[in-house]
């Protein structure tokens, strides 16, 4: 897979027909160069096949069986302890540590999932990922970051509250399937937001021009990518990104604020001659 390729495939084609799996190993790649990822896909290939004695019967008995295989019998779990560790967010680490977040250990639940015959979605509840098994018109929700616990719509409603502190009504459009292109950014949004608050720039960096090859128009996305640049010592960069965040989002709050930061890296711009 040519990543540069596959993102600007999801962002052309939201959900384009792309493996979870291998784009996220890839995308651990900006932080871990030397991942082997064909040796990874043939680990997920090989748990997999194991997984498939554990997978029988109806709906509800396959996803508990596959539920058993990982988060029983191979071991992973959501990490609790340490939440907000960016390791959590890199599939290979997943893999090795048999650890990570909502949304990574739903990728992982997505890859063994569909690779045994199940259809599986992620879904996107604020402040929560969970997968949705489908067969025909049945459907079933379950929590891989508590060991794969069926959720209902009140206990949906229960972890958004539980997550975030919002109260929602659960509904079938909360619980359609995000698009790959979202489910991605999602993600890479997890360790832009870790990165910023431990003022990580060079990484926050790396993370938000991964995020613009998705989505790059985003006006927000603009902004924090220029921001960073300042704060990182890069002004020159920064001018554009600054200067079409404040024509588009003018009377935005932080609006003058960014112009602000804009005069600063033109100033310093300026200072080179």
């Amino acid at each position: 897979m040519d990543l540069n390729a596959a993102l600007h495939t999801l962002c052309l084609e939201g959900d384009a027909p792309l493996d979870i799996a291998e784009l996220a190993l890839h995308l651990a790649r900006d932080e871990y160069p030397s991942i082997d990822v064909d040796a990874y896909l043939g680990e997920l290939d090989a748990m997999a096949r194991e997984a498939q004695r554990y997978v029988r019967g109806d709906l509800q008995a396959r996803v508990h069986g596959l539920c058993r295989y990982l988060f029983h019998e191979m071991g992973f779990h959501g990490n609790q302890k340490d939440y907000y560790d960016p390791l959590n967010s890199y599939f290979n680490q997943v893999l090795e540590r048999r650890t990570g977040i909502p949304i990574t250990l739903s990728i992982l639940t997505m890859a063994i999932g569909n690779r045994v015959g199940l259809h599986m979605d992620g879904v996107g509840l604020p402040g929560h990922f969970v997968v949705k098994a489908v067969e025909d018109e049945q459907q079933l929700v379950f929590d891989p970051f508590h060991g794969g616990r069926v959720l209902t719509a009140q206990d949906c409603e229960n972890v958004v509250r539980q997550a975030s502190g919002r109260d929602i009504i659960v509904t079938a459009a909360t619980l359609e399937r995000l698009p790959l292109c979202l489910l991605v950014m999602r993600m890479l949004n997890n360790l832009k937001t870790i990165y910023l608050k431990q003022t990580d720039m060079p990484r926050a960096i790396r993370v938000l021009e991964r995020l613009r090859q998705l989505a790059p128009d985003d006006a927000e996305l603009q902004r924090d990518l220029g921001i960073c640049l300042v704060h990182a010592g890069k002004p020159g960069k920064a001018i554009d990104l600054l200067a079409a965040y404040v024509e588009v989002a003018a009377e935005a709050m932080d609006a003058e604020a960014v112009r602000d930061v804009l005069r600063r890296a033109r100033a310093a711009v300026a200072g080179w001659n």
